[in-house]
């Protein structure tokens, strides 16, 4: 009680102290770069990762992009072509003028190094950058190189993607971030029993955003992802502990006359309840940060962060702005609009056998559906992009014009003799889907003598350390097809050069599918793992995580099950994220219910009147806290035209309702079920004799009573 008393005395310097840690917050906000390109996130020990550092440390090359031209007179794509090379960071551009321009006649080149670039009315140039593909440098200079092209050119690549990306980000968040605390704000109204009480929520919630948002900064950067989902997560997980204050609060006021003892008394309580499910909460975000692909780890340390912070946020400045709002609050409260929940709640208990064969029934199929949707994710990071944005147009002209789905590219040994570079490249045109391949032998061709080759076009292509070699694949990245190819390609390069590196979007996207994959495994396990012995701590059970665990992940199975009924496809971290956040978020609804039936049993109440009191105490909490998070999710998933951000709100606001419903149906009859096996493997309830349960007269003047 110390601290309760502590905070309700000193609430005016608290708000004050949080009203000044804004600006610190918003500056650190401001401060923090957000990184829009997923593959950074593999680990640092893959090849393709140590290839492409390679690229940028000894050749000077990082990003890379083709523009694709039509209807432009040759000398204009030239002229073009030389102001896009005074771009700041280009560090190359290559087509067929610069290369039919250097000392060697044209009719020395080979017929495909022209068909290569130039095909009909459209031509060809490949753009390398002495920077990173998300660099923010980079990100600047395929906006300007935009502005030279103008409507007749189509820049594609990775860094393109980035780059439209992180511009259709900044354009929707405000207004997603005010959807969803627009929608919070009117479900909150609806099932609350005040008109101003969410606004004051808002406000102590907003600054918790705000403080998360800006302790980032020392984080270095964050994801996109997680930046969009942060501040809509955090609002509808800690929802649920404002409302417990306000609702103990309003508890206290029935026997304590003093406001603020009534508060301190409520603040003690909420702490005490509020630890517990929180904790919860903050394990399903911490099993994130065991997946080896780093996204993992962003997204849950900025979310386990933000949920401490909700939490000390409800018993400080929560209950400093109640005491100092309390008049209009108290005020304007109304009737909830949730009715008495008594006869629903000893409907459910009377046909319990119902909703426990209902639960056989679904398992099969909610499973076989989640296992299914997890093998039809998508790992095409331009899949996630609205079709009429300028990447995706021009990725489609590059496919359409000459036939290009992906490059990649090859570091060879620069010591390696060109007879064996010539075979090499001979035998990976022959791979399937393999355009052609591009390399300083094939470009001049094998009757050009190497002395006389000019420098230029050996400094793009070669340097002290390595020879770049680009393969145009006719396949799309991220498809069975070209990782096949990529095996196939591997396989010749290790031939001819034991540490040479094939790398790009597609070798990348390649080994992201590899590691998360074996990341979905360990994080679901290490989910469920740390949720059932905080279960098993809370609860003093053995049994009772089982059931609670299995009520929840059967939720989680109707959800990712779903799209795989609906052929639908989801990207790639969606199964992983929402599997674990599903978990963490809605157990407390199974918790709520769960430690209200074991108080009632270790009370004397027999099983039937335990459930029956549990259930239409819990349905309210559970329908406000589901809808809640439900309202902050569901506006952002119709809203957004980025579908990782689209589909992972979906997914979270249709998991609510699901997890909702299975517990306020399920769970129930689950404890019915199991009463004899929880009380005998549950601390402090092997006492209790359930003869009581075969003679229940009375049973609905004592589910009154409680």
């Amino acid at each position: 009680m110390k601290f309760a008393n502590a905070v309700v005395k000193f609430r005016v310097p608290i708000l004050i102290v949080t009203l000044v840690l804004m600006v610190p917050a918003l500056l650190g906000m401001v401060a923090t770069r957000i990184n829009y390109d997923m593959l950074t996130y593999l680990p640092e020990d893959m090849e393709t990762v140590q290839g492409q550092n390679e690229l940028l440390d000894d050749f000077g090359k990082g990003a890379f992009s083709f523009i694709v031209v039509e209807d432009m007179p040759g000398k204009d794509i030239a002229a073009m072509a030389d102001r896009i090379k005074e771009v700041d960071h280009v560090d190359t551009v290559l087509c067929w003028e610069s290369l039919a321009d250097v000392s060697i006649p044209k009719e020395m080149l080979p017929d495909k190094v022209y068909s290569a670039f130039n095909n009909g009315n459209a031509e060809m140039l490949a753009v390398f950058f002495d920077s990173s593909t998300s660099a923010d440098v980079t990100m600047d200079a395929i906006r300007e190189i935009r502005s030279i092209a103008g409507q007749q050119a189509f820049v594609a690549g990775m860094s393109a993607l980035v780059t439209d990306l992180k511009d259709l980000c900044e354009r929707e968040e405000p207004i997603y971030v005010g959807i969803a605390v627009v929608l919070a704000c009117a479900a909150m109204m609806i099932f609350l029993d005040s008109w101003i009480v969410p606004f004051v929520f808002l406000a102590s919630i907003g600054m918790m955003i705000l403080l998360n948002l800006g302790s980032n900064y020392f984080m270095g950067e964050i994801s996109y992802i997680t930046k969009a989902l942060s501040a809509v997560l955090q609002l509808a997980v800690t929802m649920d502990y404002s409302i417990f204050l306000w609702h103990s609060y309003n508890e206290k006021l029935q026997t304590i006359d003093d406001h603020k003892e009534a508060m301190a008394a409520a603040i003690h309580e909420t702490l005490t309840s509020v630890l517990g499910s929180s904790v919860t909460t903050i394990a399903g975000f911490i099993a994130l940060c065991f997946m080896s692909f780093t996204l993992g780890a962003d997204l849950g340390i900025v979310m386990a962060k933000g949920v401490l912070l909700g939490v000390i946020g409800c018993v400080t400045v929560l209950p400093a702005l109640i005491l100092l709002f309390d008049k209009p609050l108290q005020a304007t409260k109304h009737r909830s609009l949730i009715p008495d929940m008594n006869g629903l709640a000893k409907g459910i208990a009377k046909i319990f056998p119902v909703f426990i064969a209902v639960f056989a029934i679904l398992v099969f199929p909610a499973y076989y559906g989640y296992s299914k949707t997890n093998d039809e994710v998508y790992y095409d990071l331009g899949q996630c992009l609205p079709e009429d944005i300028d990447y995706v147009i021009a990725n489609s002209k590059l496919s359409e014009k000459f036939d290009v789905s992906s490059t990649h590219m090859l570091l060879v040994d620069a010591d390696t003799d060109t007879t064996s570079v010539r075979k090499m490249i001979d035998e990976m045109e022959e791979v399937d889907g393999v355009k052609y391949v591009l390399g300083l032998e094939s470009v001049v061709g094998p009757l050009v003598p190497e002395e006389i080759i000019p420098a230029r076009l050996t400094e793009t292509l070669k340097s002290n350390k390595w020879e770049l070699i680009l393969i145009n694949s006719e396949y799309k990245v991220a498809s069975d097809a070209v990782n096949h190819q990529l095996d196939k390609l591997n396989t010749i390069l290790k031939k001819y050069d034991e540490g040479g590196m094939l790398i790009g979007e597609a070798p990348c996207t390649k080994d992201m599918i590899e590691t998360t994959g074996h990341d979905f495994q360990v994080v679901s396990a290490v989910s469920i793992l740390a949720i059932f012995v905080i279960i098993a701590v809370v609860e003093k059970s053995v049994s009772l995580p089982f059931i609670l665990i299995a009520v929840i992940e059967l939720a989680t199975f109707i959800n990712l099950g779903l799209p795989h009924y609906m052929g639908t496809s989801l990207p790639f971290i969606a199964p992983i994220c929402i599997s674990t956040i599903q978990l963490g978020a809605t157990v407390d609804y199974a918790i709520l219910m769960t430690t209200r039936y074991k108080a009632e049993r270790i009370g004397g109440a027999n099983k039937h009147d335990a459930v029956v009191t549990a259930l239409r105490t819990s349905i309210p909490s559970i329908i406000v806290s589901g809808m809640g998070l439900f309202a902050a999710t569901f506006g952002v998933a119709v809203y957004s035209d980025i579908d990782i951000i689209s589909s992972m709100c979906m997914l979270m606001a249709r998991g609510a309702v699901i997890s909702m419903v299975c517990v306020i149906f399920i769970l129930p009859a689950l404890l019915l079920l199991c009463d004899g096996v929880i009380r005998h493997t549950t601390i402090g309830m092997g006492h209790i004799n359930d003869k009581k349960d075969t003679t229940s007269a009375g049973s609905d003047k004592l589910a009154h009573s409680h």
